[in-house]
């Protein structure tokens, strides 16, 4: 079968009758083809990329060409920011059992952009206990914050037993936020919740709560004692 591309006498004839296209239509049809297979390709290349482990990208590397190790040289930093990322989000996870002697590592030293939430502690103290069993699922929960505890007179010798629980905030050594006194923490009724909610007002958390749990619980307290609370009305009538 003849082209029909060809620059031939018939093709000519059979462009003029309108039976093939005009050749500049044939030229940019072609062209247009060859730049939908180019980007098909380039597309495949680098989702080619994209399913590759930063091992796979150094054993195949010699079958790319410049334009394509400069595609994978940017895909491979972008990796390895993404690890470093997630290395950092990952970090901790647990809470670890210090004394004075690890403070300066531990906070004052903790490293640049890590956050730092520190529970002063006493054996014996109900609403202590509390909070270390709070402050555990919490660290699981946001696993790039450092969350530490320390009997409170190792850290700070004679510091006051009236002042536990003590929750301190720290972001790179320096102190953002404190928690002092069974009062602040609203004592034994504490929920996970409430403290989590305490302590991302400092910022060393984000939460996904949608509001402060505390509120929940007095909003419907104070239903309650609307609702026993007899009207004026009511009251006056009663009386006559």
């Amino acid at each position: 079968m003849q082209d029909p591309n060809e620059d031939t006498e018939w093709n000519d004839i059979l462009r003029k009758k309108g039976i093939l296209p005009p050749k500049e239509n044939l030229e940019e049809q072609e062209r247009a083809k060859e730049e939908e297979q180019l980007a098909i390709l380039q597309k495949s290349l680098v989702k080619t990329y994209e399913n590759m482990t930063l091992e796979e990208l150094e054993e195949n590397e010699d079958e790319f060409n410049e334009e394509d190790e400069k595609a994978i040289e940017m895909y491979r930093q972008q990796r390895l920011a993404e690890m470093k990322a997630a290395q950092m989000k990952n970090k901790f996870g647990e809470v670890l059992e210090i004394s004075g002697k690890d403070y300066v590592q531990e906070v004052t030293k903790a490293g640049k952009g890590i956050w730092v939430v520190l529970h002063l502690y006493k054996q014996g103290i109900p609403l202590c206990a509390l909070i270390n069993q709070h402050i555990s699922g919490l660290a699981r929960k946001f696993r790039d914050v450092k969350f530490i505890k320390a009997i409170s007179t190792t850290c700070i010798p004679n510091y006051p037993d009236k002042n536990l629980p003590t929750i301190f905030v720290y972001l790179e050594g320096d102190i953002r936020s404190q928690f002092i006194g069974p009062l602040v923490f609203g004592g034994m009724n504490l929920t996970r919740d409430e403290l989590e909610w305490k302590i991302s007002e400092s910022g060393a958390i984000k939460t996904d709560l949608e509001e402060n749990p505390r509120k929940q619980i007095q909003d419907q307290l104070m239903s309650s004692i609307r609702a026993c609370v007899p009207a004026r009305g009511e009251s006056d009538s009663e009386d006559d």
